[in-house]
């Protein structure tokens, strides 16, 4: 994801208010995949081996080949597994045609792109796979060549078994999530007639810290957008022996100093709100846990509110929120400066304009300064996935027959993801990844990034479910 994606809520109708929480059961016997199970690891070793960033020497399009390849020998034609060159990078769509064509496809979703990653300062090369005690290492470990290896070698085992599809599925990977989703943008004009969406690059299960048993399992029914605003103060300038009344980097410390105070109106969707009922059980500070229930019943409640947005893992849970990330001015250290900027990076509550962002933005920062929305069309705002019986139906049956007993509820994403470009276009999408894995071993954008080997065989277990409930 372009960012790391923090669980923000819980997604339900009224008819879905309650998510369901299975009973608990003892530990499933999973099936096994042995053949799949190899080539899920196999794959995502050679994908992270192959240096999928943007700009010079770009990978992406060598990663989509290999995963043509194992799909063509695992029972595509050629023809049905498309690779389009776009800039530096690439995009893929796969179609395993359904057996009835009245019905619009449903589309698999990830990114093959991740991003840069430091070799010196790693403890082992980012683009070379290590695993050890369990754990593959690697940048896109997590993020997400992990998740597309399974996803594929899952289609794969399911042509293998006979499986015949009677809804088309649609396997697609974008090249540049994790930058300018120029061809996120592409395939979800192209696929805009798709029935559903499953994005595997969100959503997925937590860890207990202490034993690495399963606390819980999420699955992304909407996101947060990412806009970026440009402040900018213009001042005639002068000489530095002259100080003059206004200065332009005062009045831009001004203005950043209000915005910085400032708190958007809390807000709670059905999303939310059981995400705070809920995730309240999983919090081990009472203080907090209180929090959570007290904002789930009144998001107007002060003493919560205070509470919530004093913790950095919930601010961001509670509605819009706009920070300075940068700021440039002057031109010479014995001049008055003449133009002073800052960037403001909002994540915007679903439901709001970015116009009427910046809007607010200006009332609070003044007349003295001049915003801009300098996002263009790397963003767009989405709205949330309406919750859909079919789909609740089968992500509770997969995870419940893989994970009987483990918690099951949507959840809203603060991070970026392809699915905004398939919402904007009125197409449904939900993350729903197989993974899980501790807070404490996030790494997904940072050093060390890693994923638990632990997960293949209950993630192929839940992919089968997941991909023939929802095409059968």
């Amino acid at each position: 994801m372009r960012n790391t994606a923090l669980l923000l809520g819980l997604a339900a109708t009224t008819a879905l208010a309650v998510p369901q929480l299975h009973a608990r059961a003892a530990k499933p016997a999973l099936k096994s995949y042995p053949v799949a199970e190899a080539q899920a690891l196999d794959l995502s070793k050679r994908l992270i081996a192959l240096r999928s960033v943007r700009g010079e020497n770009n990978e992406t399009g060598k990663a989509l080949e290999v995963v043509k390849q194992a799909l063509v020998a695992g029972g595509w034609q050629a023809a049905d597994v498309e690779i389009v060159p776009v800039d530096d990078t690439a995009y893929m769509i796969a179609t395993w045609q359904g057996s009835d064509p009245s019905l619009k496809p449903l589309v698999i979703s990830g990114h093959m792109d991740v991003v840069e990653a430091d070799p010196k300062d790693w403890t082992r090369d980012p683009f070379t796979p290590v695993v050890e005690d369990g754990i593959l290492y690697g940048r896109g470990a997590s993020d997400m060549k992990f998740d597309a290896a399974m996803a594929t070698s899952t289609l794969i085992e399911l042509r293998r078994q006979g499986y015949k599809p009677k809804r088309t599925i649609v396997l697609q990977f974008s090249g540049d999530e994790e930058t300018t989703m120029k061809t996120s943008r592409i395939i979800a004009e192209r696929l805009k007639n798709a029935e559903l969406v499953i994005n595997i690059d969100g959503g997925g299960g937590t860890l207990d810290e202490a034993t690495a048993k399963p606390l819980y399992w999420t699955w992304q029914g909407a996101e947060k957008t990412y806009v970026d605003y440009q402040v900018e103060v213009t001042n005639p300038g002068g000489h530095s022996s002259a100080p003059r009344p206004v200065n332009a980097i005062v009045q831009m410390s001004q203005a950043l100093e209000k915005i910085g105070a400032y708190r958007f109106k809390a807000e709670q969707n059905p999303i939310t709100k059981a995400y705070f009922e809920n995730a309240a059980r999983f919090e081990t500070d009472p203080n907090l846990a209180a929090a959570m229930r007290a904002f789930a019943a009144n998001p107007a409640d002060e003493a919560a509110l205070a509470t919530l947005r004093a913790n950095p893992a919930y601010v961001g849970k509670v509605g819009t929120t706009c920070v300075p990330t940068m700021i440039h001015g002057g031109h010479a250290q014995n001049a008055l400066p003449q133009r002073v900027t800052a960037n403001i990076n909002c994540r915007v509550f679903p439901g709001h304009t970015r116009q009427e962002i910046r809007d607010e933005l200006a009332r609070v920062a003044g007349n003295e300064v001049t915003i801009t929305d300098v996002s263009g069309g790397e963003t767009t705002m989405s709205p949330a996935s309406p919750m859909r019986a079919d789909l609740v139906g089968a992500v509770e049956k997969a995870m419940g027959r893989v994970y009987p007993g483990v918690p099951v509820f949507p959840s809203q994403s603060s991070g970026a993801t392809d699915s905004m470009w398939y919402r904007a276009l009125g197409v449904p999408s939900y993350a729903a990844s197989a993974t899980f894995s501790k807070d404490s071993e996030d790494f997904a954008h940072g050093l060390n990034e890693r994923v638990r080997l632990s997960n293949i065989r209950p993630g192929l277990n839940y992919y089968t479910i997941l991909f023939s409930e929802l095409s059968k």
